[in-house]
This record gives structure tokens, C-alpha cells and sequence, in this order.
């Protein structure tokens, strides 16, 4: 990959995170393939499309308000990017529930994001190990 592409690849992982931290949900969909695969960490499993994401997350922002801040991108095996970030949630009280550091894998296709998993810890993000 070359280096303009891994640069336009971060920028739009960037991007997704500000506008989800900022709730632009529509904005944040139109970097979502259409047929985007992304893993709900909230019910189990994952949704699909966009409309099936946009869902999850209105049914997620009634009961939570999570804050998801990436600290770093690396680049993987076979095109995917892993994200460690800094999740923090509190409920709609504002009471802190979660205060930790993930790993996001992301699939991209078409420019878009294709994919969305949560990695386990930090040595499915090594291995490339998607959950």
C-alpha cells in the first residue's frame, strides 16, 4: 500500500471517529459501504448495511453515551487497519460505566469502511485476529 493511500485510509478512520464522537451520524454513514458489516459491542454480533448501523447506534445513544478517542493506527496483513482507542461511557445519568482501551479492525473497500470488528485485546490486534 502505498503511502498516500495508508494517509487517506487513516484520515477516514479519523473522520469517523470525530463525527461519531460529535453524533453527525449521517455524515459518519456516508464512509460506510453500503453494505458495511460492523460489530455491535453493545448487544453481540454484528449489523449490516447502513440503516441496520444507524439503528444500533439511536438504540445505543438512548442508554449510553460512549466516547471513543483513537490512539494509534497500524496498518495489517491484507489491507485492514487496526485502531487502538481510548473508550470511555458513561450512561445517560452520566455516571462512568467504561473507561479502557480497545482495538478496532476495520476491512475498506471502495474507499469506504467495509468492515468493523472488536478485537479482544491487544494480541488479536497483533496476530490480525478479528473477533
Amino acid at each position: 500500500m502505498g503511502r498516500d493511500t495508508e494517509s487517506a485510509e487513516h484520515d477516514l478512520l479519523k473522520s469517523a471517529y470525530r463525527n461519531f464522537n460529535a453524533r453527525n451520524i449521517d455524515q459518519l454513514l456516508t464512509s460506510l459501504h453500503p453494505n458495511v458489516e460492523w460489530a455491535n459491542g453493545w448487544e453481540g454480533g454484528h449489523v449490516h448495511g447502513r440503516e441496520a448501523v444507524r439503528a444500533y447506534w439511536a438504540r445505543q445513544f438512548e442508554v449510553l453515551d460512549p466516547h471513543v478517542e483513537p490512539i494509534n493506527i497500524q496498518s495489517g496483513e491484507n489491507g485492514q487497519q487496526v485502531v487502538k482507542v481510548h473508550q470511555v461511557v458513561h450512561n445517560q445519568d452520566g455516571e462512568l460505566l467504561v473507561d479502557t482501551v480497545v482495538y478496532h479492525a476495520y476491512r475498506l473497500a471502495d474507499g469506504m469502511i467495509a468492515r468493523m470488528d472488536i478485537l479482544p485485546d491487544a494480541s488479536g490486534a497483533e496476530t490480525n485476529e478479528f473477533v
